[in-house]
């Protein structure tokens, strides 16, 4: 898997600033006085870009860059202005400013003894990314992500993992980074023990939402549902406990829903059961994703332009992977379970059809009116399969459900639908936290009226007024009687038109960090 870039800590010796090759970062907490021991050269010209008009414009989290600075044998000199009373959000924002211009070279970044700078390290490491792995000539951005660094150690995925199911003949082989290409990061702190070890839960939440980008950025002739599966197998080096479940026992289970949106691709349907049991007794949070690794829209076909992108409809099980892969690297003292729904969504002669009345792991029915309304289908058996198994505390799933959400919110935050107050105060929350977008939106029986079926128990769609609502609604019929549960809608938010402040344009692994952070607040034991 893509890892961040390597980054050290060290002691602060100003005396390095000079002859480093590369580039050079200044954390300072006022533009009217320059740390650190620049040359005279190089010293005038910083002190003279700070006291100009867009010196003196810089907010918090914003920088400065002098190209080849004089005396100095760097080829940039980046001036970071990050006030000691700066947030959160505004150190990790400054941190990307350096991690989206890394390249090749080794960046030196004089820190000191500044509060934020465990967030600057982690604002670099997640804007660091690069998927590349398939451009046979790399760029110059294309050396920023690679293994080693923040991240603590982990295997990564064998190369054979990345040929899926395709035939030999069209098989895609990533090319073999060199080491001379990978760049590096080295800060110098005051305490580089103590932020080391503080950096080391940041490291395995990176490499988390590393993994679900990986995940989400595959195209489907590599990303299978049996490649997939196969990946979250691997993770059971790190202390998962991890079971897929075939056909013919999903088939025993009663996953009749699962089951027909699959039955029209080649790609064998699955789900995949992982569990970290880090918190004793107490009863697990589960994590549903929908894991569709391609949505062609079934015999309601999708429109051409803009399908390619449904490669990424596998983005909810991608998040619960990434937080997975997070607990299991921090040791996380909570019992969490995570399930994903594995199937491929395809026109074929045994695809489901709009008119078709299926039966739920649960016993009720559902008319298919639309088979694009595929993913609560998957969601449905899966959930209900997580409360009968595993009777959980709590339960959300995460799925790029409908594009209604993206109307209703755009690309800027997830929708989160609830049963239960608190659950929903605990979600917005961490996502507050994490600076990660979020807004609750209503559930209502007002709303069961859209997907009222003449058939059957229901129907899969309501149509397009208040579609992500209704989506939800349909959700909730497969939550049990007195359990707390969360449905996120993140269609808006994996896989935006433009980067964002912490990701490269492409995936982001939106809620790995909101649900990590949640864990951390609500369900750790002490």
């Amino acid at each position: 898997m893509t890892q961040p870039v390597e980054i050290n800590f060290t002691d602060v010796n100003a005396d390095l600033l000079a002859d480093h090759p590369g580039r050079v970062a200044l954390i300072l907490t006022s533009t009217d006085k320059l740390a650190g021991k620049l040359p005279r050269p190089a010293r005038e010209a910083a002190i003279r870009a700070l006291a100009s008009k867009a010196g003196k414009a810089l907010k918090p989290g914003q920088s400065l860059e002098l190209a080849f600075p004089a005396g100095m044998a760097a080829d940039a000199l980046v001036l970071v202005f990050l006030p000691n009373a700066s947030s959160q959000a505004e150190a990790r924002r400054a941190g990307a400013a350096l991690g989206a211009k890394l390249g090749r070279s080794h960046t030196l970044i004089l820190a000191g003894a500044h509060r934020l700078a465990g967030d600057v390290a982690l604002g670099l490491a997640l804007r660091g990314y690069d998927f590349s792995v398939y451009q046979t000539k790399p760029s110059e951005a294309g050396a920023t992500a690679q293994s080693g660094g923040l991240m603590p150690e982990s295997e990564g995925q064998a190369p054979d993992a990345l040929l899926g199911d395709a035939q030999a003949d069209d098989r895609l082989e990533a090319p073999a980074a060199e080491v001379s290409d990978k760049a590096r990061v080295t800060m110098m702190v005051k305490d580089p023990e103590g932020l080391a070890k503080v950096a080391g839960s940041a490291a395995a939440v990176a490499e988390g939402v590393f993994f679900t980008r990986d995940l989400v950025n595959e195209p489907a002739n590599v990303l299978t549902t049996s490649d997939f599966a196969d990946r979250l197998l691997a993770m059971r080096e790190l202390g998962l406990d991890v079971e897929v479940l075939d056909e013919p026992e999903l088939a025993k289970l009663g996953m009749r829903a699962l089951l027909a949106v699959g039955q029209g691709s080649e790609s064998p349907s699955k789900v995949v059961v992982m569990r970290w049991n880090g918190g004793g007794d107490q009863a697990p949070l589960a994590l549903v994703g929908k894991g569709v690794v391609f949505d062609t829209g079934g015999i309601s076909i999708k429109p051409g332009a803009g399908m390619e992108e449904m490669t990424m409809d596998m983005g909810g099980a991608g998040v619960v992977a990434g937080v997975m892969r997070t607990l299991a690297l921090r040791r996380a003292k909570a019992n969490v379970v995570g399930l994903v729904g594995l199937v491929e969504n395809m026109p074929d002669g045994r695809a489901y059809r709009p008119g078709d009345i299926l039966k739920s792991m649960k016993g009720d029915t559902i008319e298919v009116v639309n088979t694009d309304a595929e993913g609560r289908l998957v969601l449905a058996d899966v959930m209900w399969y997580a409360q009968d198994r595993f009777k959980p505390s709590a339960m959300i799933d995460l799925a790029t459900l409908t594009g209604a959400v993206i109307i209703a919110l755009g690309h800027d935050n997830a929708g989160v639908f609830s049963n239960d107050d608190t659950l929903s105060d605990q979600i917005l929350q961490a996502a507050r936290a994490e600076g990660e977008g979020a807004w609750r939106l209503p559930l209502g029986p007002s709303y069961d009226g859209l997907i009222k079926s003449r058939l059957a128990d229901m129907k899969n769609s309501g149509g397009r007024a208040a579609g992500s609502i209704t989506a939800a609604q349909f959700l909730a019929r497969f939550v049990r009687d007195g359990q707390p549960w969360a449905h996120i809608d993140i269609a808006g938010v994996a896989l935006p038109p433009a980067a964002t402040d912490l990701a490269p344009r492409g995936a982001t692994g939106w809620g790995v960090m909101t649900l990590d952070r949640l864990v951390r607040d609500s369900f750790e034991r002490p």
